[in-house]
């Protein structure tokens, strides 16, 4: 028999079905859905509530039921070794995304600012930080496991990397669109500038620590920081801002997120990633 059309050992019909790509993503989100609803019920017994520093600790139990679950499926559905969330390195990279997502969402804001879209005028208390810290594990860890951690790298693995990035990015934007005060203009930065930056510097570590902390330093700064809108929701920051000017400058009701600035800065920092990956 010619053993390059010899039949696997182990791999029937029924485990070439379950693991072609589309399949094995279906699969995914069901196991990821399933970890949604668990990850909701835990917080829920110990009382987590969204407007405390109770904030966090549902934040952190959302984000340690979905890092099980990414594990556990990869281990015993896809049958690898799940080294993009090995602790090995693990604290240098997120370190490094938070430094990096802080660092490009105050250029952002300082762009902004030079040009008369954000002022200062006041102050809050700490206490406000409970909530976006929550908020921003939670987005961190859970969309960066779904959109980069299962859905770049599997279509990466089907059809390669370009249409992993095209596509990834343009699925991230489209989510976005249902979020409050969403706009085409605001998905489709979302898309562009965020989409490719994530999927890039998971391209380069191949990991999604960095990516993560990224993602989250991003949020906590817009939010927790300068009291800019994540993602079309208000938030309370320690800054208290007057954000004026037209919506190219300053984003509008969506948030920086959505601006010129935003764009522009971000998605420069996106295409350099792409060049070393």
């Amino acid at each position: 028999m010619n053993p390059s059309i010899a039949k696997p050992r182990g791999k029937t019909l029924l485990w070439r079905i379950l693991h072609f790509p589309l399949i094995t993503l279906v699969v995914a989100i069901g196991v990821m859905m399933g970890a949604s609803i668990v990850a909701t019920s835990l917080a829920a017994v110990v009382g987590a509530r969204s407007d405390s520093n109770w904030a966090i600790v549902g934040g952190s139990l959302v984000a340690g039921v979905f890092v099980i679950a990414y594990i556990g499926f990869g281990r015993f559905f896809e049958h690898r070794q799940v080294t993009d969330l090995a602790l090995k390195g693990a604290a240098l990279e997120l370190l490094m995304g938070l430094a990096i997502g802080a660092g490009l969402f105050c250029a952002v804001v300082g762009v902004i600012a030079l040009l008369g879209g954000y002022q200062v005028i006041g102050t809050q208390p700490a206490d406000v930080l409970y909530p976006i810290i929550g908020i921003s594990i939670v987005s961190g860890v859970t969309e960066e496991i779904m959109l980069r951690g299962l859905f770049f790298r599997i279509i990466e693995g089907w059809l390669g990397s370009w249409v992993a990035l095209v596509l990834s990015a343009a699925l991230f934007g489209a989510l976005h669109l249902g979020n409050p005060n969403a706009t085409l203009v605001a998905g489709g930065a979302i898309a562009i500038e965020a989409g490719v930056m994530l999927a890039a510097i998971y391209m380069v570590t191949r990991r999604l620590w960095a990516a993560i902390g990224l993602h989250a330093a991003w949020n906590f700064t817009q939010g927790g920081i300068f009291g800019i809108p994540v993602s079309g929701t208000d938030v309370q920051g320690i800054l208290v801002p007057r954000i004026s000017g037209p919506e190219l400058l300053t984003g509008g009701d969506f948030g920086a997120e959505a601006s010129l600035p935003a764009m522009l800065i971000c998605t420069a920092f996106g295409i350099g990633l792409l060049m070393l990956a």
